[in-house]
């Protein structure tokens, strides 16, 4: 499955869906901290992120030897953190360009990928939600 093309506008803010309860403001932003679910680095401060609702196909996170004997594969996620800014992140870092996607990783223990980023469209990050921790 190919990731859709970036929107033309901002989306709304979505209502909050069942995996997503207590992690987002009336207003669409995060409440709580976003983390990363292996070392605890934090990842991007309360109300830094939009929540957004979009299919994202992000690979599989697994060892590089797991991986390869795997065959690679990958996971359908729904719910993500939209960031518009990469400056409002403290701590994330971009794989190389794997054709015109950029992979979101903890900078810290470079688990990942947490998140997807097209080169297409320079103001928008997708964090899921699924593969970070919140606090």
């Amino acid at each position: 499955m190919e990731p859709a093309a970036p929107p033309a506008s901002a989306p709304a803010a979505p209502a909050a869906a069942p995996g997503s309860a207590g992690l987002v403001c009336a207003q669409g932003r995060n409440l709580r901290a976003v983390l990363c679910q292996r070392c605890g680095s934090r990842v991007l401060l309360p109300g830094a992120a939009t929540f957004a609702r979009r299919e994202l196909l992000l690979p599989a996170m697994r060892k590089k030897a797991a991986a390869a004997a795997a065959g690679g594969g990958g996971d359908v996620l729904r719910e993500h953190w939209l960031v518009r800014d990469m400056f409002s992140f403290e701590n994330v870092g971009f794989t190389r360009d794997v054709g015109n996607v950029k992979f979101l990783v903890c900078a810290d223990c470079e688990a990942g990928p947490i998140g997807w980023h097209c080169l297409d469209d320079k103001d928008s990050f997708y964090v899921a939600l699924e593969r970070v921790a919140h606090e």
